[in-house]
């Protein structure tokens, strides 16, 4: 950051980042080029060596990606922003970035489903091992580091559960042991959490969610530190190629504009939802950080803006009730997706936590009676009216 120091969150959301061209653009331009022309050879070969700044080839060098990668990271408070073709492709460019054959991971237990099997299946076989604790037990994070250790990865508030982890200690922990801090931010947005004001050494991003908020485009981005993401992450995107397209990163601009109108409504919706929810007799037990009755309610006043939009409940019955109550609902959309301005239900234990062992679902509390909603912009009457489709089905 630098002429943006001086802005406002929202400022900063609508025009960091923006370079008018010739043209004398209001809006963003989109550049769909695959490659870039040079003046002369030297300029091209001065490029290519990096000697001087400019664009290549948009697998690695786009003047509308920029615009987003510049603009998310003024939001994040990062020196550099390196945007991806999706939020796993942002978790595994930071890990093949930063990692060797040989290094630790020490992970929340309580992860997105595809990160579980990314660790477990596929870093594992290059030599990468992971060792999965419980996220808000700070005895089990210190106790699994290892010398080997490198990066400590989380994501708070949890996914689906609403688990939280203490960020600044976590942060101070990792770099007690030479550890780096990684948390995946998605569900919080800068607007609600800024993970590294409070010491983490790199954001995750799945920009399909939130920073998109409309359910149009998938990809992904990793903000920090200009040598771990700047050079590290960016070194593998940049042979690698997974990357973010023109097009994708446009609608990510417009999305990050109201980024921080859309996250407090999401919010205060979802806790709308929350209480009435807990109001219901067949619900065992509602899990949202927004809630006076949340074990970890006063760290989310702490470090959080307000409560995100994604909370689950478990219902009793196991998964017959639940496709029960998911199969009787009619506005909701039944999809796995979040951080739509439609409210989306899903059941984890078939979805995004399906690919999981039972004993990996049981360790991260995932049973066959939760549900999860992200509650979405519309009418929180019409939401709620919905939602007792599926209770009158139960009963």
């Amino acid at each position: 950051m630098t002429e943006n120091d001086n802005y406002g969150f929202d400022t900063r959301a609508v025009r960091a980042g923006h370079r008018r061209t010739a043209e004398g653009e209001q809006g963003e331009p989109i550049f769909p080029t695959s490659s870039f022309v040079f003046a002369s050879a030297a300029e091209a070969a001065a490029r290519f060596a990096g000697d001087i700044p400019g664009n290549i080839y948009s697998r690695f060098t786009n003047p509308t990606v920029r615009t987003f990668e510049e603009r998310l990271a003024a939001l994040e408070g990062g020196e550099r922003c390196v945007a991806t073709s999706s939020g796993m492709a942002a978790i595994l460019s930071t890990c093949m970035g930063i990692l060797k054959s040989g290094d630790h991971i020490v992970s929340s237990r309580s992860v997105f489903g595809t990160t579980v099997v990314l660790f477990n299946n596929y870093l594992k076989k290059f030599g990468v091992d992971t060792t999965f604790v419980a996220l808000s037990d700070m005895a089990a994070w210190e106790a699994a580091i290892r010398p080997q250790t490198r990066l400590l990865f989380l994501e708070t508030p949890s996914n689906p559960l609403s688990e939280l982890a203490d960020i600044q200690a976590l942060a101070q922990l990792a770099h007690k042991h030479h550890c780096l801090l990684v948390v995946d931010n998605c569900f919080l947005t800068p607007a609600l959490q800024q993970p590294l004001a409070m010491g983490a050494d790199i954001v995750i991003h799945s920009a399909t969610k939130y920073l998109d908020g409309q359910g149009r485009c998938i990809g992904g981005a990793v903000v920090g530190t200009e040598q771990l993401v700047g050079k590290d992450v960016f070194g593998f995107l940049r042979t690698a190629g997974p990357t973010m397209s023109p097009f994708n990163a446009w609608v990510f601009l417009k999305g990050l504009e109201t980024l921080s109108l859309r996250m407090r409504a999401h919010s205060d919706n979802a806790l709308r939802i929350a209480l009435w929810l807990e109001q219901q007799s067949v619900v065992r037990q509602v899990n949202f950080s927004g809630l006076p009755s949340h074990p970890q309610h006063d760290l989310a006043c702490r470090q959080q803006k307000h409560f995100g939009g994604v909370l689950s409940f478990e219902i009793a019955g196991g998964k017959a009730e639940a496709w029960k109550f998911v199969d009787a609902t009619r506005l909701v959309s039944i999809t796995a997706n979040l951080g739509d301005t439609k409210t989306t239900l899903t059941h984890p234990a078939t979805t995004t936590h399906g690919r999981l062992s039972p004993e990996e679902k049981q360790a991260a509390g995932i049973s066959d009676g939760l549900l999860r909603i992200a509650v979405g912009l519309e009418d929180v009457a019409d939401i709620q009216n919905d939602l007792a489709h599926g209770f009158e089905a139960l009963r």
